[in-house]
């Protein structure tokens, strides 16, 4: 019994000095300090004045071209600009539909069940944009049953 209290002891002794051998500095508790090259290449500035899109974006043929993803991406991330325009015109002509309140566009599945002066309901495929990559879900066209499509929320100001 007295040889394995000194193995115990020796090995207390040792994990204590181990742990005294990596015990935490008092500049552990600063904060790392941002790099800063030695000899900075100045960057040229060309790549400051990022250039907008291409020329061939400002042609409106080519948007009937487009796979409705892509309108859906010019629309998204190019918004206040005559892409997002275009896009949101070819939609339209692909019979999409812009819905103010939800910010999403809408298509009809089916014929509406009932049709008002106020509203039509029925089946609607609509795109959701909105899913993050975690949840595994959006960036994709769902499908919407009983959705009551109100007039007054429906985006109409754009001509085709």
């Amino acid at each position: 019994p007295v040889a394995s209290d000194r193995d115990s002891l020796s090995s207390n002794l040792a994990a204590l000095n181990q742990s005294l051998a990596n015990m935490p500095q008092a500049h552990d508790r600063e904060r790392t300090k941002q790099y800063s090259p030695r000899n900075p290449y100045p960057t040229p500035k060309v790549y400051y004045n990022a250039p907008g899109p291409s020329p061939v974006f400002e042609d409106p043929a080519i948007y009937e071209h487009f796979h409705t993803d892509t309108l859906f991406f010019i629309f998204y991330y190019m918004q206040g600009t005559y892409q997002q325009y275009l896009a949101a015109r070819e939609l339209k002509k692909q019979s999409w539909r812009f819905h103010k309140k939800y910010k999403t566009w809408f298509q009809r599945h089916e014929e509406p069940k009932i049709t008002t002066d106020e509203y039509e309901q029925g089946t609607y495929v609509y795109f959701d944009y909105q899913g993050t990559y975690e949840s595994k879900s959006g960036w994709c066209q769902r499908i919407k049953y009983e959705f009551t499509f109100e007039y007054e929320y429906l985006e109409d100001e754009l001509v085709v």
